[in-house]
């Protein structure tokens, strides 16, 4: 114990595991107690273990166009059961007030009449796409995906820093970080009643399936990729072969009067739900970019008549807009007559007068962000800025405040992380996953943590030297019942470690036709904003 523990110090940070009085939190009780019999030999070789598993099994991320392993820490994050609800009902609010409010501004756009929101904010948010304006789905599921990503203040409070309801992407992570730390260390899961996160892409297939269009019994559901080049191709590949469907490229689909079919060997088959994994703008080439080479000409069009199901919607990337973001609890409040369960993190609106006067003077103490950046693109930390450039990130402010948000520097919560051969705290953050089929938002019990290794940092970025914790949430008492129904499909309630009417037609014209060419075609496929779990800054 006094070896791998014995320079373990907590900082001005919330500790996950410690107490400001030294004590052990009751959720990290067996964790600690296994920690305390083990020697740094016996973490190193558990380390070892599970870059080795990785490396093995190609568990990687892309830093440059560069494939690296991606590091994975032996000691979890562990969420208590009651801690655990209360989040989950937090994640789930959040999703049915975005469900709603796209609903409203892809229709009658009741919240603008209602003054909840002003009209610019959301016509001027770059993710707002007229071309979608009407289209309802089938069973009124627009966001099939999101991930919320969270975080702990010094206080100990969680609060939400971002919503990602486009292409959320990282929780192949969290089922192949449950795997590894199962084959390295099996006897932790003998002794814990750990939620298992098995049941993912079942509930993935279950909720799309359920998007199909009417009349389809049997559906052919796909999953839709950039390609190759993709930083998140892994998970592509993962989701589509756990889910056992398709994986495709928009060269291995057609539109075909107002349906969509994929090439096979023994001709064309119909698609009725594609997940897809590329950004709006390169989707289809009549509607957005015209020199896309990864999407489906006429996609659109297959969509707006009912003849496909796209999963997640376009246009949701309006819902991301950071500065939409600060007005989400009052959305909640809105559209589900209720006060929300987990608060944001302080953020001050950038266009009102007052907000941006104060920042411009305090732009060396705060965090400053464009609002429809993703992947940590164009992000500003005031402490660690030149003055160079902040007179540069001024002047931007100055120009469009529209586009910008800021917010405190926090103070993530710490984790006790293997460094060299001793356990230090490292900052981390939570990404849940939520899965909604139109009747119910399931939340996977965990989620992606991501933890920043080096020391003092808070970028949790694997390309800044970031990795990731598996996420163990425990199972309440065995006697103790939460109230609600159980949904379908049923999960295992303990992980033991087993691997487990008519619309016209837009008119348009589709451009001409042009050969292929790779280096374009591997650029657009790495060009993809997609909220990637370890592409983003957290503070």
């Amino acid at each position: 114990m006094a070896d791998v523990l014995s320079s373990y110090r907590t900082g001005d940070a919330f500790d996950e595991m410690m107490d400001p009085e030294g004590s052990v939190r009751p959720s990290y009780q067996a964790v600690y107690s296994a920690l305390s019999r083990s020697t740094s030999d016996d973490l190193r070789m558990i380390a070892e273990s599970l870059a080795n598993n990785y490396t093995q099994a190609g568990v990687t991320f892309d830093v440059g166009g560069v494939e690296r392993p991606f590091p994975l820490d032996l000691v979890p994050r562990v969420i208590a059961s009651p801690e655990w609800e209360i989040i989950e009902a937090g994640v789930a609010q959040r999703v049915k007030a975005l469900e709603a409010f796209l609903a409203d501004i892809y229709s009658d756009a009741r919240v603008i009449t209602d003054g909840v929101i002003p009209s610019h904010l959301v016509t001027s948010s770059t993710h707002f796409h007229r071309a979608v304006w009407g289209i309802k789905p089938v069973n009124g599921v627009r966001i099939h995906v999101a991930g919320v990503d969270l975080i702990r203040n010094p206080a100990g409070d969680v609060r939400v820093l971002e919503d990602n309801v486009r292409v959320p992407s990282g929780v192949s992570y969290v089922m192949t970080n449950r795997n590894a730390m199962i084959t390295a260390m099996p006897e932790a899961f003998a002794n814990q009643r750990i939620r298992p996160v098995a049941g993912y892409p079942t509930r993935l297939l279950t909720a799309l399936r359920k998007a199909a269009p009417p009349g389809v019994d049997e559906p052919t559901v796909v999953v839709l990729t950039p390609g190759v080049y993709n930083s998140a191709y892994f998970e592509h590949t993962l989701l589509a072969r756990t889910m056992g469907v398709e994986l495709v490229e928009g060269r291995d689909l057609e539109c075909r009067r107002g349906k969509v079919f994929m090439r096979t060997t023994a001709g064309l088959r119909r698609v009725d739900v594609i997940y897809r994994r590329i950004d709006d703008d390169f989707l289809d080439p009549v509607h957005f970019r015209s020199d896309s080479m990864l999407g489906v000409p006429g996609l659109i069009n297959a969509v707006r008549t009912g003849g496909v199901a796209l999963a997640n919607a376009i246009g949701n990337g309006v819902a991301d807009d950071k500065l939409i973001y600060t007005y989400v609890p009052d959305l909640i409040k809105y559209y589900l007559r209720e006060d929300p369960i987990i608060a944001n993190v302080d953020t001050w609106r950038l266009e009102e007068n007052g907000a941006r006067e104060e920042v411009l003077d305090r732009l060396q103490e705060l965090v400053v962000k464009p609002v429809d950046g993703s992947g940590g693109k164009g992000i500003v930390i005031g402490p660690r800025a030149t003055k160079a450039e902040l007179d540069e990130l001024r002047r931007q402010v100055s120009e469009d405040p529209r586009g910008w948000i800021a917010q405190p520097v926090v103070q993530l919560s710490t984790v006790p992380t293997l460094i060299e051969d001793c356990l230090q705290p490292r900052h981390v953050d939570l990404r849940p996953f939520a899965v909604n089929n139109g009747e119910d938002v399931w939340v996977l019990p965990g989620g992606l943590t991501r933890v920043a290794l080096p020391e003092g940092e808070l970028v949790v970025n694997s390309s800044q030297g970031g990795g990731s914790k598996d996420t163990w949430v425990l199972s309440p008492p065995a006697h103790r019942s939460s109230g609600r129904a159980p949904t379908e499909p049923p999960d295992e309630a303990v992980d033991h470690g087993r691997t487990q009417p008519k619309v016209p037609l837009t008119v348009a014209t589709v451009p001409l036709a042009v050969m292929p060419k790779p280096a374009e075609t591997r650029r657009q496929q790495q060009d993809q904003q997609q909220q990637g779990s370890q592409r983003s800054w957290l503070c």
